[in-house]
């Protein structure tokens, strides 16, 4: 009976047979995504692969080395600060440019010296203790983030593989004894921490409190650079020479720690 009405003109209802066969022979057009979001996707995957961001790291320090080559910062021992500058102004300004010289591995003495001459003792030592830290900060963040991927995989030999771990477990103190004791050297220290697992903090707070000893010393040899036969410059210079043999005798005993690790 249910057939003939269905034939009939009567209405008829689908068997759920009927419907699953139906949905199964559906199909979803999906809108191709267009060739140039691809090249995009697979331009900005070389762009920012560790490779390429560790090239931008070299190219950018090579380009600032360049440039202090050619302003010769050295100059400011001799013709001093612009003279527009002057007061506080000139102090921030000069720990500014202190910090971005040391990025682009000017020696650190040369700016201490002159801070020292420029401004005196105490307001050498602030610039320069402020532009130490502004410039490790810097140098610790470029290398963290265009050439710590890249590189800790090149971590291998027993001295790296050494250095690394000292600084990944024991950052603060390493940090400190690094920036206590001349000889280590400044911009090398920095990305080697960046490429370590030590965080920014500590590797802050050890720059600022290492420093101290050593930026001062020679901030007051600079402002006592007239008289060199006076007890301040004779007593700063006694500070700059006698850390430094205590850590070429230190690292001299620590050679064989580091060749058995």
């Amino acid at each position: 009976m249910l057939d003939a009405t269905n034939r009939s003109g009567g209405t008829a209802t689908a068997s759920p047979r009927a419907s699953a066969a139906q949905l199964t022979t559906a199909v979803v057009v999906v809108p191709a995504a267009p060739p140039s979001a691809g090249l995009t996707a697979r331009c900005a995957g070389v762009l920012l692969s560790p490779w390429s961001r560790l090239s931008l790291l070299v190219v950018l320090l090579a380009s600032a080395a360049s440039a202090m080559l050619l302003l010769e910062p050295q100059k400011l021992l001799t013709d001093g600060l612009p003279s527009q500058l002057g007061g506080a102004a000139a102090v921030v300004a000069y720990a500014v440019a202190y910090g971005v010289c040391t990025v682009a591995f000017v020696p650190r003495p040369i700016l201490n010296l002159a801070a020292g001459a420029l401004f005196g003792s105490q307001l050498g030592l602030g610039a320069a203790l402020g532009g130490t830290v502004l410039g490790a900060g810097l140098a610790f963040c470029l290398g963290r983030a265009l050439g710590q991927e890249a590189l800790r995989p090149l971590l291998r030999g027993r001295w790296l593989k050494a250095a690394d771990n000292q600084l990944s477990r024991h950052g603060f103190r390493s940090m400190l004894a690094a920036r206590l004791f001349p000889g280590v050297p400044f911009a090398a220290s920095n990305y080697c921490a960046a490429v370590s697992r030590m965080g920014l903090l500590p590797f802050l707070l050890a720059t600022g409190l290492g420093s101290i000893p050593n930026t001062a010393a020679y901030a007051v040899a600079g402002a006592r650079a007239s008289t060199p036969t006076s007890p301040a410059f004779l007593i700063a210079l006694a500070c700059i020479t006698v850390p430094g043999l205590v850590g070429a005798v230190v690292a001299w005993r620590k050679r064989h720690r580091l060749r058995t690790r």
